[in-house]
């Protein structure tokens, strides 16, 4: 399959891999520009393109150009609607909508702040909760979605930084077997790496 956009940023950032993963379950194939902070970042031959030097950053075969990782994950969702990311009907769609904004502002960005000593909250209890009476284990219907991708990659965050196995194991199951459905389907696990989950709270002085 032959490239037909190309995009820069890191293989392990999050947003890259929301992006990698839905090009990958639409038969997309997008190529992973080299990028090395503080020298493609300041290259005339980013910037010229991306003023913020922002990544992701992608551009098209015909030159269209889009910044922000949630831009760029619904721009490439569109391109193949029939591959069901999206859901089925309206009321799909929008609930997959609210899951992923959810997974990406409630979980990703409370794991994400540990350094200012901040952690899981209410919305973990709530999903997991969810998760134990869909039969499918999945958020919407009985396929992943763009909302499956972006929690399983909210939940890794969540398991790298805050969530201790006992944690993992007791208090969040379902999630964590969500995270292990998404993850493990052949077709973006590749894309979306081990987890490399830790086994007690990380402490920084």
């Amino acid at each position: 399959m032959t490239p037909i956009r190309k995009m820069y940023g890191y293989g392990s950032q999050p947003q890259t891999k929301a992006i990698l993963s839905i090009a990958t379950l639409s038969d997309l194939e997008i190529e992973l520009l080299l990028f090395e902070y503080g020298i493609t970042n300041q290259s005339p031959e980013l910037t010229l393109k991306f003023p913020l030097a922002k990544i992701p950053a992608l551009e098209s075969l015909n030159g269209f150009k889009l910044a922000e990782g949630a831009a760029i994950a619904c721009y490439v969702n569109s391109l193949v609607p029939d591959a069901g990311l999206l859901g089925r009907n309206a009321e799909e769609t929008d609930l997959i909508n609210q899951w992923a904004h959810l997974a990406g502002f409630e979980i990703y960005m409370d794991a994400s702040m540990i350094y200012a000593g901040a952690g899981l909250k209410l919305l973990p209890g709530f999903l997991n909760n969810y998760l134990e009476k869909r039969p499918s284990g999945l958020l919407v219907n009985d396929n992943i979605t763009l909302a499956d991708i972006f929690l399983a990659i909210a939940t890794e965050q969540a398991g790298q930084t805050t969530c201790r196995t006992a944690e993992r194991e007791q208090t969040y199951p379902h999630i964590f077997a969500h995270h292990t459905k998404v993850t493990s389907n052949e077709r973006i696990k590749d894309v979306l790496g081990g987890a490399g989950f830790i086994k007690e709270h990380l402490v920084y002085n």
